[in-house]
Parts: C-alpha cells; structure tokens; sequence
C-alpha cells in the first residue's frame, strides 16, 4: 500500500516537473522581450531596440518548421517556434508604430518651427514592394515587413518541397536554422572586443541568456533532439559565457578610461 502510494506520489512529481519543463521551453524563449516590449510602450522609443533581432529570430524559427517536414523533432519544440514568430510580429508592429510616430512629431515640430502650419505633414513611406535595398527592414508599414516574411515563406517551403527528399538539404536547412538563432549573441561579442569595455550591457540579462541557454541545451540533449539542435545549442552557450568572462576581464583589466556618460550600446540579443 505504502509502495504504491510512494509510486503515485513520484509520478504526480514527474508529470510536474515535466510540465514546467515543457513550460520553460515553449515560453522561456519570449520572456526577455516581455519587459522590452513594455518599456517601448511606456516610453514610445523604439531606438534602443533594433529590428534586426526580429528578422534574425524569424528566419530562423521559419526554417526550424520547415525543417521538421523532413526531419521529426519533438512538438513541443515546434511550438516554441510558432510562440517566437508570433511574439517577434508583435515586436515589429509595435517598433513601427512607435517608430512612424516619432517621425510623425518630429516632422510635425520642424512644420511649426518653421511657420509652416498650413501646409500638409508628409512621410516619406518606405514600402517592401519597392525593392530598395537601401531600405530593407526599415519600412513604414508592418504590412511590408508581413509581406516580406510571407514572402521568404513561401519561397523556402517551396525550395524544402523541391528537395525535400535530400538528406543533404534537409540536413543543412535544420542547420542552417538553429545556427542562425546561435549567432544573436555574436555582435555583442564583437563590440565589447572592439570597444574593449562591456560598459552599458546589461549583465542581469547576460546571465539571463545563459541559464535560458544551458537549460534549453540540457534539454535538447536529455531529449535526444536532432544533432543540429545540441550542436548549436552548445555554442550558444559558449558565446554567452565568454561574454561574462568579457565582463569580468574588462573589469579587472580596464583597456581604457570608464566613460562618465551612460553607455545605451546593446547587442541585438539582449533586446
């Protein structure tokens, strides 16, 4: 009897801990964008985050789907893409109104400055459909960044069915997605190596990373997820690491004077 009840109560534990996991997996991925989002709405200033990070999680999250059609990975990993996709168009709807706004002002202050009040406020739009490359992913409207994602859509499922039967292709698309997430934490990398201080960067949200990093590494592992997946995972979290030793060698080694004037320089991971 007493068997029994220690039985039950173990698998009620496992079944928790295996929800909270699946949790953790599905939404720990959108949690650092939840405060993100909230100081642009609070603020209406989207300068501090760049757009780049969208497009980078979108392409990557776009190929991992796709990925799965020739290659099987576990469901609950195919709904952390579709919750990042989702949250990702959330954060560009907002940048681009909070963005058009602020052009909006600005242009609306210059016109009064200028005693111009009778004449018509105008923006210049920058559409996708026009196919200037000097503008890319800076567009007026969330329609375009829409249309240019349901455009990269469509063109990558249609390549995915063309040779969906390689295992070369198949192989190199699961790569090429979870490779390209891997790669977020490299530009802050690179500017604290250039900048020789990792002055401004958040540590908090550095540590943030690489728990999220090493949890969802451990998972893939534990999970026997396809080799792309842990591969990357791996390196993700190396580059969250030697990003923390950046904190604490520039720290203890100062490469130039600490600058008096509050630094807003972020990767395009931490936002």
């Amino acid at each position: 009897m007493e068997d029994e009840m220690f039985d039950q109560i173990v698998s009620v534990f496992h079944n928790l801990v295996s929800w909270v996991a699946a949790g953790a997996m599905v939404f720990g991925g959108v949690v650092p964008y939840i405060p993100q989002y909230r100081d642009i709405r609070r603020t209406q200033n989207a300068e501090g985050f760049s757009t780049y990070v969208c497009l980078v999680l979108l392409v990557a999250n776009i190929l991992r789907i796709l990925f799965r059609f020739g290659r099987y990975f576990e469901t609950l990993l195919l709904w952390q893409s579709i919750i990042m996709i989702a949250t990702m168009l959330i954060m560009l709807n907002l940048c681009t109104n909070v963005r058009m706004a602020a052009e909006l002002n600005t242009k609306r202050r210059s016109f009064i400055a200028t005693d111009n009040k009778d004449e018509e406020i105008r923006i210049l739009k920058r559409l996708f459909l026009d196919f200037d490359w000097s503008y890319f992913w800076l567009w007026s409207r969330f329609l375009d960044y829409m249309q240019c994602v349901l455009a990269f859509t469509l063109m990558s499922a249609y390549i995915t069915y063309l040779f969906l039967e390689s295992t070369l292709f198949v192989e190199t698309l699961g790569f090429l997605a979870v490779f390209t997430e891997a790669m977020l934490g490299t530009p802050q990398l690179y500017c604290n190596y250039q900048n020789k201080s990792t002055e401004g960067m958040s540590i908090k949200m550095v540590l943030m990373w690489t728990s999220g990093d090493t949890f969802k590494t451990g998972y893939f592992l534990l999970t026997q997820a396809p080799v792309q997946f842990w591969i990357c995972g791996l390196l993700q979290v190396l580059v969250d690491f030697t990003i923390l030793f950046q904190v604490y060698y520039y720290s203890r080694y100062p490469q130039k004077p600490v600058s008096h004037t509050v630094s807003h320089t972020t990767s395009a991971k931490a936002l």
